[in-house]
């Protein structure tokens, strides 16, 4: 009966990283996780390569869902497509909470620039269970937090056929060797300026994966914006400050468009 939320997850993953916050819901919120095309369970997709492509994808699917307005919540590169989708339906967007969201700076970790050279990426994203071990040390500060189901989601996602291909292919989209692409922090800084709906950001000081200063710059280029740094906390805020990310829902739900 209460507002709607769409929470979208970073690359490589799926929406059971989200679990820790249907624990703690509102109960009258809407809240709606999705497996972006090519993770999780769903299926590929000609636009799973692309960020407007997911983002267009994303409305599609609320459209399916008779959602007209939502508050869109995204972690990595899922806040990268959510900020694709507020560009795309301003009108239908509550707000965006943006959990250490990707594409608001350059530097980015360097096995992820590694991963773009050709072979060396097929070899460090080669299936097995030091690739789960390898995901689980980046999204988490503290490994206890992920939970058994999380953890089976993560090996699932892993040992996915064609996962580690899907996962190359748009990770070397987004980077190059020297980091972000330029292109597509230039278009992220662009819609950034653009946006008149309110904003949460939130990263974990520990995050492994992406740097503490970009939620920091971006805002600072966000008028209004709030910005809350989560100590003993890595790369997924949501499960692993689940109570305090849950806070932050509530409180940016409480907000009006100023």
């Amino acid at each position: 009966s209460g507002p709607a939320l769409l929470l979208t997850h970073g690359i490589g993953g799926s929406l059971e990283l989200w679990n820790r916050q249907f624990e703690l819901r509102d109960p009258s919120w809407r809240m709606l996780a999705w497996d972006m095309p090519a993770h999780g369970l769903s299926g590929a997709s000609p636009d799973g390569l692309d960020l407007d492509g997911i983002a267009r994808t994303a409305w599609r699917l609320l459209d399916v869902l008779d959602v007209k307005r939502a508050l869109l919540v995204g972690n990595s590169l899922g806040g990268a497509v959510s900020l694709r989708m507020a560009a795309q339906a301003p009108q239908r967007t509550r707000g965006l909470l943006m959990a250490a969201a990707a594409t608001m700076g350059r530097e980015t970790v360097l096995p992820f620039r590694l991963m773009t050279l050709p072979g060396l990426g097929e070899l460090m994203t080669k299936p097995g269970p030091m690739a789960v071990k390898q995901q689980v040390r980046a999204i988490v500060h503290r490994p206890e937090s992920i939970t058994p189901d999380v953890l089976a989601a993560i090996e699932r996602n892993v040992m996915r056929p064609g996962g580690a291909a899907h996962f190359l292919a748009l990770l070397r989209k987004l980077t190059t060797l020297g980091g972000q692409a330029p292109e597509v922090v230039r278009r992220t800084e662009q819609q950034l300026q653009a946006l008149r709906v309110p904003v949460t950001w939130v990263h974990g000081q520990q995050d492994a994966v992406l740097p503490v200063l970009h939620t920091q710059r971006a805002h600072q280029a966000v008028a209004g914006s709030v910005l809350e740094v989560l100590p003993d906390c890595g790369h997924t805020p949501q499960l692993e400050k689940p109570q305090d990310f849950g806070r932050l829902l509530a409180a940016l739900l409480a907000r009006r468009p100023g």
